[in-house]
């Protein structure tokens, strides 16, 4: 399985952003499709989720109401909208799946900088 996260780049607090995953090969109906960030000096932390049927997306406290996971199944795509941007939403992205809370396979990340 090959995932590649784009989409990123800087912005002003506020703006909003379309991260975008392109997956390819074999995946499995239970799988979810998930995204991460690190922040500069911080651990990874997930963020969304979303099955693989694009059913159930789930988002963090943190970002619930800014951000919206979706997926396209027709072009393998999952996105991760993210509007009402704050400088603490600075990291780079990933997308990962595999079984929930196994999260087997990852995309190189994308950077997201948010200014102030």
């Amino acid at each position: 399985v090959q995932l590649q996260a784009s989409g990123g780049g800087l912005v002003q607090a506020g703006d909003s952003l379309r991260l975008s995953c392109t997956y390819s090969g074999r995946t499995f109906s239970h799988y979810l499709m998930g995204w991460f960030r690190r922040a500069p000096g911080k651990e990874r932390e997930f963020v969304a989720s979303i099955s693989m049927n694009g059913d159930n997306p789930y988002h963090v406290n943190s970002v619930e109401g800014r951000f919206t996971v979706s997926r396209d199944n027709a072009e393998n795509m999952t996105y991760l909208r993210m509007n009402s941007l704050k400088p603490e939403d600075t990291a780079v992205y990933y997308c990962a799946t595999g079984p929930p809370g196994q999260y087997e396979y990852w995309g190189q990340g994308t950077l997201v900088t948010v200014s102030s």
